[in-house]
């Protein structure tokens, strides 16, 4: 397929569990989440340990064959860039009516396996929570969908 490699692991993957970097106007390094910055890339493992590690070891020198920037918080700048990213995806979700909230339709769709994946408010009641894992569990042993949570 398009399988790119990390510059920290230099093992081969799909671009989707990878993120790429670029080179800006200001030879500073810049995470390119959706992957449509010009330039040319280099790719890390999505996990915040080898983007530290690619930082630590000049690796992102070594990638564009030039002397960069490293901003130094910039496992921290790609986790609000994902999370800014999957909010922006989640609210189109919602607005598209692919969102079920409240504890009460939540738990009806998981008995009914429509649920993908359940999200919990930080401030769930135990009791909320605990019912809707118990029809999770009990919708994927009566073999529906395994619904992440």
């Amino acid at each position: 397929m398009n399988d790119r490699t990390c510059i920290v692991t230099r093992r081969q993957a799909e671009a989707d569990e990878l993120i790429r970097f670029v080179v800006g106007p200001d030879s500073a390094v810049v995470p390119d989440i959706k992957r449509n910055l010009p330039g040319r890339g280099c790719w890390v493992t999505a996990d915040r340990l080898h983007i530290e590690k690619a930082a630590a070891k000049n690796l992102f020198a070594r990638a564009f064959k030039a002397q960069v920037t490293v901003p130094s918080d910039l496992g921290g700048m790609v986790d609000g860039l994902l999370s800014r990213s999957a909010l922006g995806m989640l609210g189109l979700a919602r607005k598209a009516g692919a969102v079920v909230l409240g504890a009460a339709k939540v738990e009806g769709a998981v008995r009914d396996g429509q649920a993908l994946l359940v999200l919990h408010a930080a401030e769930a009641s135990e009791d909320g929570v605990r019912k809707i894992s118990q029809a999770r569990r009990a919708t994927v042993h009566l073999g529906g969908p395994a619904i992440l949570a």
